[in-house]
């Protein structure tokens, strides 16, 4: 008997938030995710990349394409939490997205969104153009 699992399958930015909102509301310090998606748009992996402190996670990019190699990524999202409720993109945000989306194009595995979450909603990079 083999037992199918049910997949969250991400259509838009929405999904990611209601995905990510269990695990990043409340936390008074700052942790950055990673969704690995297969070639259907499902996950099928989460998985912590850093836990920072209230003003900041340290990303390596090379864990996340090593997560992401090792799963067969077709495409990955990235995620993490302002605790302060800002909603804005910080300097190093846009940096580091930026970082991923590149070798993302080198290895094949392309970044389809980078959302921030916040207790009031969240900020998807895609669906502001920014990636």
């Amino acid at each position: 008997e083999t037992e199918t699992v049910k997949r969250d399958k991400i259509t838009c930015s929405k999904d990611v938030f209601e995905i990510m909102k269990p695990i990043m509301l409340d936390l008074p310090h700052e942790e950055f995710w990673l969704l690995v998606l297969n070639r259907s748009n499902a996950v099928i992996k989460k998985e912590l990349i850093s836990r920072g402190g209230v003003a900041g996670a340290v990303v390596d990019t090379k864990i996340i394409f090593k997560t992401a190699v090792e799963n067969l990524a077709s495409s990955i999202i990235i995620s993490h939490n302002h605790p302060s409720g800002n909603l804005k993109p910080s300097d190093a945000d846009i940096k580091i997205t930026k970082s991923i989306k590149e070798a993302g194009k080198i290895m094949d595995i392309p970044l389809f969104d980078h959302v921030i979450i916040t207790d009031s909603g969240y900020y998807s990079f895609n669906d502001e153009g920014m990636l």
